[in-house]
């Protein structure tokens, strides 16, 4: 009798010990992680807040469950960064996501503790927040929108649809530190293309700017993405089409709205990849040693509609190497 109550306990204790998990494992599992995300504008409005949040729900983290994330956001203002990024740094994050090259600073002056991740479409080594894309050294890292050549690349398609073009003006910020405009200029002395320098640092630049590019008859204007470029999209494309100049961009969404074509990184798909940096801090990885990531796929957008109304016919072979063709 005795034996057989010993084997049952033993049999029991086995049974307690394959099915408990791992002491760390039943730790983790309990935690909930603390995000905080620094916005420019608001959550709802945001579309990269939108896929951050997603690519945090693929990796597992739910809202309310094993996450708990903490907003700041400026409502498009600004002069209201500085206070917010100190706000969300007394709450004690675990991870703090900084969606903007222009927002990130903000986070970097706050803190040199907590782990930052930033979305950025400038260069983030120009922009002083990392010593290098392989090292960034501190307590920052993430994604850059900026890839080189680029801009290159860029203008050597527009002159693919447009074989004639010879004058393009750069709408870009000073303000906002990345190389495109200097290697649009460099790309532009090989294809025989004179660039005219369009400089905006506000709101109220815009409007000057596009007509001095009416004044040198450019035949196409090229938007260097920026926040600000990206907020004054419309007015920029409405004045394009009014003139029947070419808008050439970075990003997808241009052409959707009636640009000529795009040539770079998916947004989405490179701020979701942020939420694997947040999800590799949590799990104990130093933002120090964790290379910041650039674009490794590239997208073609060309809106036919609008070549058509520029006088333009795009060639087959181009068409095809279209990732999307807006009709």
């Amino acid at each position: 009798m005795r034996s057989t109550i010993t084997a049952f306990l033993v049999s029991a204790a086995v049974l307690f010990l394959l099915a408990a998990p791992p002491p760390a494992e039943a730790q983790q599992a309990g935690k909930v992680a603390r995000v905080g995300v620094l916005l420019f504008s608001a959550p709802e409005a945001d579309p990269n807040a939108a896929a951050f949040r997603q690519g945090l729900s693929d990796l597992g983290y739910v809202e309310g469950a094993n996450l708990t994330t903490l907003y700041r956001f400026a409502e498009g203002k600004p002069e209201r960064l500085p206070a917010l990024a100190s706000e969300l740094v007394a709450l004690k994050p675990d991870v703090i996501l900084a969606l903007g090259g222009d927002v990130a600073p903000f986070a970097r002056t706050a803190t040199n503790v907590i782990p930052i991740v930033m979305a950025a479409s400038q260069d983030p080594v120009q922009a002083g927040l990392v010593a290098s894309l392989s090292k960034p050294g501190g307590n920052i890292t993430g994604v850059t929108f900026v890839s080189s050549e680029l801009a290159a690349k860029r203008l050597q398609i527009l002159k693919q649809a447009a074989p004639g073009i010879s004058r393009v003006a750069v709408l870009w910020n000073p303000d906002h530190i990345d190389p495109e405009y200097r290697e649009t200029q460099a790309a532009g002395k090989v294809l025989g293309i004179h660039v005219q320098s369009l400089e905006v640092r506000s709101a109220g630049d815009f409007d000057p700017a596009l007509q001095a590019a009416a004044a040198e008859r450019a035949e196409a204007i090229v938007v260097v993405s920026s926040r600000l470029t990206t907020i004054n999209r419309q007015r920029v494309l409405e004045f394009a089409a009014r003139q029947r100049i070419a808008v050439v961009a970075g990003w997808g969404p241009w052409v959707e709205s009636g640009a000529l074509m795009s040539y770079g990184p998916d947004l989405n798909v490179m701020v979701r990849r942020t939420a694997s940096y947040v999800d590799q801090i949590l799990k104990g990885a130093n933002p120090a040693r964790m290379p910041v990531e650039q674009p490794t796929k590239l997208d073609l957008f060309i809106n036919v509609k609008t070549a058509t109304a520029l006088g333009l016919t795009i060639s087959p072979s181009l068409l095809l190497q279209a990732t999307r063709v807006v009709e």
